[in-house]
């Protein structure tokens, strides 16, 4: 007999559609909403074989889900990862997937321009638990290599920054990580899988705040960590999981599904306004630094062209005047909203120093390229016409 030959990859706007898909004896189309905290057995003998591992199923919706399930699934095979596992949010996601591997005694090396949340589990949170952190100039390789020692186990970097938009060469980084014996963990929101593929670049874990672009939406807070060592989720991750449970509610699952489905419709369309707007808000006087990276003018622009398909929908400049003049600027805008979400299907500014980097000191967020000017531009699906004329007319009252 024929060998039966191996499943056809599919291409990822199909995946998104269809990847992963369950269905019931009732054959819906939808994907179903399984809103159940345990399940049945047919009788002890298969209990005991299901808690063992001896037989699949089921067991109970904190360790999983079916509606979690096909999530989990659908993003592994957009990601190209061996396996996957669903959090309730983003910060879930980036603390379980440090904490799951790691112990009192290890060491890991951090980019220093990260989310302010992020930047508390390596600063703060870790070495509560003996667990060493050095931050470095992520787009400094060099500082990479000098702060490795010989009990660093993890690497964890995200690009594009939040909210500089610094880019990280991440194969580079991840050559150094496995020459060191450690894992390089990579938060790979601000890029999105539509953009850019941290596994294929070299990264063995990836994780998504689903709370951002995949929804899309601004509905629901979710997470995921995606790895292409399968070893790293069944001996690490997947217990500590269940046993801490920081679990996915099936709704917000199914929710999250739904916005796959447009991930890369949405992602395409904003970033090509994002290009735009980017173009607009460089060329006007009151702003005196742009930063997106799909302009030439990037301080990583070579890097960008390697590892990223398309720029960002992200923005971030800074306005002559301050925190002042950046107020201005923000209060007087009318289509685009004050929030500190970013992936929506809005457009929505922020002020970092005063939102979400105001935890650290003026010190610190300097440091990080945080100026009192700053703000940070997520890109919506409105009209680009009418975005351009709604921040323009807010950059003449700066």
């Amino acid at each position: 007999m024929a060998d039966t030959p191996p499943p056809r990859r599919r291409r990822p706007a199909t995946e998104l559609v269809h990847g992963g898909t369950l269905r019931s004896q009732f054959g819906e189309m939808s994907e179903a909403l399984f809103l159940t905290q345990g399940f049945a057995y047919d009788d002890a003998e298969a209990a005991e074989a299901r808690f063992k591992g001896e037989s699949p199923g089921f067991i109970y919706s904190r360790f999983s889900n079916p509606t979690v399930f096909m999530f989990e699934e659908r993003m592994r095979l957009l990601e190209g990862a061996a396996a996957a596992r669903a959090t309730a949010s983003g910060m879930a996601a980036v603390t379980a997937s440090l904490l799951c591997m790691l112990k009192a005694g290890d060491h890991v090396v951090a980019a220093k321009a990260l989310f302010s949340s992020c930047l508390y589990v390596v600063e703060d949170l870790l070495p509560r638990f003996g667990v060493a952190s050095t931050l470095v100039d992520g787009t400094d390789l060099d500082q990479w290599r000098d702060a490795v020692r010989p009990n660093t186990k993890a690497f964890f970097l995200e690009s594009p920054t939040n909210p500089t938009l610094e880019v990280i060469d991440i194969a580079a980084v991840a050559d150094i990580a496995h020459a060191a014996g450690a894992r390089l963990v990579v938060d790979n929101v601000f890029a999105t899988a539509i953009l850019q593929s941290p596994i294929e670049l070299g990264a063995d874990v990836v994780v998504y705040s689903a709370t951002k672009h995949i929804d899309g939406q601004g509905r629901v807070l979710g997470g995921i960590i995606l790895s292409a060592d399968e070893a790293y989720v069944t001996d690490h991750l997947h217990n500590f999981l269940r046993q801490t449970g920081p679990s996915l509610s099936p709704f917000n699952a199914w929710v999250l599904l739904k916005g796959l489905e447009t991930l890369e419709i949405r992602v395409q369309r904003q970033t090509a306004t994002a290009a735009r707007v980017a173009d607009v808000i460089a060329a006007h006087p009151k702003v005196s630094k742009l930063i997106y990276p799909g302009r030439a003018d990037h301080p990583q622009a070579a890097v960008i062209a390697r590892q990223m398909k398309g720029g960002s929908t992200l923005i971030a400049f800074e306005v002559d005047g301050g925190k002042e003049a950046a107020f201005r600027v923000a209060s007087a805008l009318e289509i685009i909203k004050i929030s500190n979400n970013l992936g929506d299907a809005k457009s929505l500014i922020t002020h970092p120093s005063t939102t979400t980097h105001q935890r650290l000191s003026e010190e610190a967020r300097l440091g990080f390229g945080i100026t009192q000017g700053m703000l940070r531009l997520s890109i919506g699906l409105e009209d680009p016409d009418d975005l351009i004329e709604d921040i323009s007319l807010a950059l003449d009252k700066a």
